[in-house]
This record gives structure tokens, sequence and C-alpha cells, in this order.
């Protein structure tokens, strides 16, 4: 595959503070995981090279993924630069954390009154806290198929099924962008 057919995508993260979006980056682009918290300040850009299978062949997507703080009195001062220009986003909650869920509708707005109808996978973080859980899978389904996205259960602590979020939006968007 020649150089020039590598898709450049930018890729955003929404949801609230704590919900592990850093956590799920460090996982899918280093293959670590570290519980302290340390909150995301301003936006922090990684990449990463995925191949992936459309219906159109192979396509090899380089991910561009922005992390953004996730404190409520920071959204509006970053948003339109955040979200301008974005291809697609995985919009992460915390299945011990229903507020986060019901959250992800604001994120969601916000993205799209920016970057316009781009594909959206979710993942419902820390899948490994099970007794902690408040958040049902078919509730995060239920978001999901209304945005006419797929939803994952993860856990960046143990990397359950991170990288399946990540192919999934990277193939969603190198088939839009295809078409």
């Amino acid at each position: 595959m020649a150089e020039d057919d590598l898709m450049k995508v930018k890729v955003c993260f929404i949801g609230d503070a704590g919900v592990g979006k850093t956590s799920l980056i460090k996982r899918f682009v280093l293959d670590v995981f570290d519980d302290r918290y340390i909150a995301t300040i301003g936006t922090k850009v990684t990449k990463k090279i995925v191949e992936v299978d459309g219906s159109s062949g192979q396509a090899k997507v380089m991910m561009l993924v922005w992390d953004i703080m996730g404190q409520k009195g920071f959204r509006e001062l970053l948003r339109e630069a955040y979200f301008f220009g974005a291809h697609g986003a995985i919009a992460v909650c915390d299945l011990t954390n229903k507020e986060s869920l019901e959250e992800l509708r604001y994120w969601i707005k916000a993205l799209t009154d920016v970057a316009g109808d781009v594909p959206i996978v979710f993942a419902g973080n820390k899948a490994d806290l099970e007794n902690e859980r408040v958040i049902k899978e078919q509730d995060l389904q239920d978001l999901a198929s209304k945005y006419k996205g797929k939803a994952f259960l993860t856990s960046a602590k143990t990397g359950k099924d991170v990288e399946q979020v990540f192919k999934e939006l990277a193939a969603e968007m190198a088939q839009r962008m295809k078409t």
C-alpha cells in the first residue's frame, strides 16, 4: 500500500472528566495502563496507524486522536477548535457512573454542532469493575443506536475491546471517506 493511500483522520474523544478517555488512548497507542488519575489540561494529540478491512478493500488509516479535558467549565471554551474538522468520535462513559452516560447527549450535540454528522463509536469504560456497574449494556446500546453507532464495553485496565473501538471507528470513517 503506497504512502498516498494513507487516510489521515481526526478523532475526538468526548465524555466527562474521569471516565477514562486518556486511559483508553494510552492503552490503544502505547498498550499501557496507569490507574493514577491525572486530569487532562487543554488538549493532547496522539497518533496511530490502523489497518481496517472495508467494503472496498483494505484501508490504512492514520488516526490523529484528540483528547480534551472533560471538566464542565472548560467545555465551551475549547469546543469549536477541538471539534473543528473531526472525522469521527469516540464517546466514553464510565459504567460505574450513571450521569456520565446522560452527559454524552450534551457532548454529542456539541460535536455535531461543529463537525456535522460524523461516525461515533461508544465505549462504556471500566467494564472490569463489574460489581460497581450501574449502567446496563442495553442502555449504552440504545444510546449508540440512536446515533447510528456501535457500543462496546471496554476496560482500559485490562485492554478489553479497546482495539475494537478504534478499529470500528476507523472502518466507518474510511467507508465514508471513500464514498
